[in-house]
């Protein structure tokens, strides 16, 4: 079975139709790309997927669950990972910390026995700290683990968003324009490191970005929205070449 499908997903806003008909399909381990000009539908698509919003029509089924219309909580455990266009670390806390947080999924101690410092938390938080930084080691950040996540450089704090991404043991891994902001050097190291995650992780990734070198560089598929509709699908090199596809992003 693909790790989500979508099918003919849709939500208006005040009577204008932000996402319509839009379906999907995204095999397990595939590195796929949603892309299309600003204003497309694309992060509503992501909101819709995360359960930021709630669609108002269609279905989404990740691994053969039907996760339509649950909170954001729920799809989080059902195992749906996002990060944002404009990075949201916790500044104030250490980038340990911040991959810590990502582990809330797997917390088994009662409140109780983290204010008492019982036995199990101290075993559990031991854990954590052993998880936690065997992830910072993947991303090279193992020596900044009690930096402030606020002072690391931008390029760094890309990648701990990522990682804490990752600490809630997704089966699927939303990015949302991962190459904003990013000089060209920054923007080849993210590739480098999205090939990293998959293969090292056997993560099925889905991102949104207007890099077209990042986009045809590790895309396998994408999927065009123009103006909340699905205007093109397929193999990368063959949707980049279509002339509607140029034409929406040209304005021709």
């Amino acid at each position: 079975m693909p790790m989500l499908e979508v099918k003919n997903l849709g939500i208006s806003f005040g009577g204008l139709r932000a996402v319509n008909e839009f379906s999907l399909k995204i095999e397990k381990g595939r590195l796929y790309g949603l892309i299309g000009p600003n204003g497309a539908g694309k992060t509503t698509v992501f909101n819709l997927l995360t359960g930021v919003y709630r669609p108002d029509t269609g279905r989404i089924i990740l691994e053969g669950e039907d996760i339509t219309g649950k909170r954001t909580t729920e799809i989080s455990k059902a195992g749906i990972a996002r990060t944002f266009q404009n990075i949201r670390l916790f500044g104030r806390l250490s980038v340990l910390d911040n991959v810590k947080a990502g582990m809330h999924n797997h917390h088994s101690y009662s409140t109780l026995a983290g204010i008492l410092h019982t036995g199990a938390w101290r075993a559990q938080e031991e854990e954590m700290n052993r998880k936690a930084m065997d992830l910072l080691a993947v991303f090279e950040l193992e020596k900044e683990a009690e930096y402030l996540a606020s002072n690391l450089p931008y390029g760094q704090q890309r990648k701990l968003e990522i990682a804490r991404a990752l600490a809630t043991d997704p089966k699927l891994l939303l990015l949302d324009e991962p190459a904003a902001g990013m000089n060209p050097q920054e923007t080849q190291a993210l590739m480098d490191m999205i090939r990293l995650v998959r293969e090292r992780f056997d993560m099925t990734i889905l991102l949104i970005e207007h890099d077209m070198k990042l986009v045809s560089g590790i895309c396998e598929e994408l999927t065009v929205l123009n103006f909340g509709e699905v205007l093109a699908q397929g193999p990368t090199a063959q949707v980049l070449a279509l002339p509607q596809v140029i034409t929406a992003y040209l304005g021709e």
